[in-house]
């Protein structure tokens, strides 16, 4: 019955662009982010093409916090919609604490990689050429970096 009824809200606010009360001004823009009933230069704006919220993404999303409700109401649990869980959207960031944890890793990791590299260059002497005595910091380095870039990716993911 809640599939029905989510369904058939998703399908009522992708023709009306509202859902629950709720409206979307960009619900005029079909998927290639030109408005339907406006001029060519009317364009959807760059943040929600860069989050990929869409009509169809907000009406998805705002249906699926209306069911959540109406379950919760009546003491059933959450179910999960297209395979995730449903989550509150905190100032436009749909799991805040996934973001959170992301961006404390990419902290750590940029930490740990800053410290390696004050011990490798000002704390531990240098062999004559300059370099460090340790002949595989080059690679500790390329750890380093990856490992942060996968945690800020990891943030604009979640995000």
């Amino acid at each position: 019955m809640d599939c029905l009824n989510f369904r058939g809200c998703v399908a009522e606010c992708e023709k009306t662009g509202c859902a629950g009360g709720t409206c979307f001004p960009h619900c005029k823009f079909p998927s290639d982010g030109v408005a339907n009933d406006g001029p060519w230069y009317m364009q959807e704006p760059l943040y929600l093409k860069w989050k990929q919220w869409d009509c169809q993404s907000d009406c998805r999303y705002n249906c699926m916090i209306d069911r959540e409700k109406e379950r919760e109401a009546v003491g059933h649990g959450p179910v999960k919609y297209h395979g995730k869980w449903p989550f509150t959207r905190v100032f436009g960031i749909q799991e805040p604490a996934s973001v959170a944890f992301s961006a404390l890793n990419l902290a750590m990791h940029f930490h740990g990689w800053l410290s390696f590299f004050i011990l490798l260059y000002y704390n531990l002497p240098l062999r004559q050429d300059k370099k460090a005595y340790y002949e595989y910091a080059s690679l500790w380095h390329i750890y380093g970096l990856l490992a942060m870039n996968s945690w800020l990716w990891s943030a604009v993911f979640h995000s």
